[in-house]
């Protein structure tokens, strides 16, 4: 179970996976990953490492994703590591360079590199970086691949797979501004042209997450404690969109966040500058 809690077993329930059908399904296929060298991405990779695909690991840690090479190359996968920064512009296009010049070009793609600030805009007034940098990485950086690897992934009736967070389907929180903005830019924007990919034979699935045990979520203190789903549980759930083609996936409960999101914007909106208000007031007198 993941070393889950008993309120975490609850919330994230196990997700069945036919490996069998993932290892045909992935066979002598080459599937790159983003944000490749921890969490989900490094999770993912190892699920995989039985398979006979090649994965092309992108990140920044180039000695973390080596090590990692080390380690499923042990198995009958094959991997390549390429280090880029893919808010940069520059270092997407030489990424794109190399993956033009593979034979058989990409097959699949999984979006999963990201970026997440937790930060009140009376503390970003001097910071216009934290927006530029989230959406570089959270919105331009999947757009700017996709917009090449297009032609390749329609001759190969490939899968693009999104790796994004429920925020985007849930009444925006306060603090979350930068994260949530490019977020919701990246997904609106992958589901605006899933029909358009639909019709060259591309297959689309939004994996809709919410807290995950990652070192994205270190940062925020609260988190720690939080109920949150396993990297390796979400490493799952993408392995079996992989082989099912599944349009989207969510948590069972995010249904009854929608609906609340819908009904009680009204009040939420009344209510949340109230709270935000009694929360600075306590930290004032702390």
């Amino acid at each position: 179970m993941h070393n889950y809690t008993l309120m975490e077993r609850a919330l994230f329930i196990p997700s069945s996976i036919n490996f069998k059908k993932l290892q045909k399904e992935v066979a002598g296929k080459t599937i790159l990953i983003t944000g490749a060298s921890s969490g989900i991405g490094k999770e993912l990779a190892y699920l995989l490492s039985h398979t006979t695909a090649h994965l092309i690991l992108v990140a920044r840690r180039e000695a973390a994703m080596n090590a990692m090479k080390t380690e499923i190359e042990k198995f009958s996968a094959k991997v390549t590591v390429f280090r880029a920064d893919l808010r940069n512009e520059v270092e997407v296009e030489e990424l794109l360079a190399f993956l033009h010049q593979l034979e058989g070009g990409v097959d699949i793609i999984v979006s999963n590199a990201g970026i997440s600030i937790n930060r009140p805009i009376a503390q970003s007034l001097e910071r216009y970086h934290d927006f530029t940098r989230t959406m570089a990485l959270n919105y331009f950086a999947p757009i700017q691949l996709l917009l090449s690897l297009i032609p390749v992934l329609a001759r190969n009736k490939g899968h693009i797979v999104n790796v994004s967070t429920i925020n985007v389907l849930l009444f925006p929180l306060p603090y979350w501004a930068a994260y949530q903005a490019s977020k919701t830019a990246f997904d609106t924007w992958l589901r605006s042209a899933e029909p358009e990919l639909a019709l060259n034979n591309i297959s689309t699935t939004s994996i809709y997450l919410p807290l995950v045990k990652t070192p994205m979520i270190e940062p925020t203190v609260a988190y720690r404690t939080s109920p949150a789903m396993s990297a390796v549980h979400v490493a799952e759930i993408i392995g079996h969109a992989l082989y099912s083609r599944r349009r989207t996936y969510k948590p069972w409960w995010l249904i009854i966040g929608q609906w609340a999101s819908l009904l009680f914007r009204a009040p939420l909106s009344y209510i949340t500058p109230k709270f935000l208000a009694r929360k600075e007031r306590e930290r004032g007198n702390a």
